[in-house]
């Protein structure tokens, strides 16, 4: 009797043993971007929505790292292109952060959304100077003046980077030099702060003015 029930438990512990084993699996695999692997667990059942501790799907996590094989494959395998992390990313985001262009491209030709509310992909681009990307994004929608929470846009966080290429096609697609944070400061002010002068100079020709205002007084 002891052992029929010995061998019922280890049954049924087998499955969750291998469910565990495959999720090991596929979140590795995803990061290393080894397309053949994951082929073969999709084959196997496994989804490939599946997510990591962070909310990380495994297209998100080969679009962070650039495996452009492993986009590909699992956008041909209807993974949803849209769904965001645990902090609200999605993996357009993460592309656009990391500055993986093809990942990108691959992405918004799948119905990655470019607009969204916070810090979106054209923001992402501008913040860490990726211009290929900042292109793509704007040529594909992508609105030049979305702001974050606390007022922050591309071409604020272009003229504070010093990523003068993207601050220059920001302008050139009208975005507005005189949007401010919740500060008062305007990308010109933050692109002096950062002795960044030369975008300060290409700001003002655009129209760029201080948000700074001195109040008076009166008694």
């Amino acid at each position: 009797m002891k052992n029929t029930l010995l061998a019922i438990l280890l049954a049924s512990a087998l499955p969750l043993t291998a469910s565990a084993a495959t999720y090991d699996d596929l979140i590795s695999a995803a990061k290393l971007g080894d397309t053949r692997d994951i082929a073969k667990l999709v084959q196997r059942g496994a989804s490939v929505d599946t997510t990591d501790k962070e909310g990380n799907t495994l297209l998100m996590l080969a679009a962070r790292d650039g495996h452009n094989e492993l986009v590909e494959y699992l956008i041909k395998q209807r993974a949803k292109v849209n769904e965001r992390n645990a902090v609200g990313d999605t993996a357009l985001r993460l592309a656009a952060f990391r500055g993986h262009l093809k990942a990108a491209q691959l992405l918004v030709a799948n119905g990655a959304e470019v607009n969204m509310s916070g810090w979106a992909p054209l923001i992402y681009a501008a913040f860490n100077g990726h211009t290929d990307i900042a292109r793509l994004l704007v040529k594909s929608g992508a609105d030049v003046n979305a702001a974050t929470e606390n007022g922050m846009t591309a071409l604020i966080v272009a003229a504070k980077g010093g990523h003068i290429e993207i601050v220059k096609l920001l302008l050139a697609n009208r975005a507005d030099p005189n949007k401010r944070l919740d500060s008062g400061e305007t990308a010109l002010d933050v692109a002096l702060k950062a002795q960044n002068t030369d975008i300060g100079d290409l700001l003002r020709r655009s129209g760029g003015k201080s948000g700074k205002t001195v109040s008076i007084e009166i008694r």
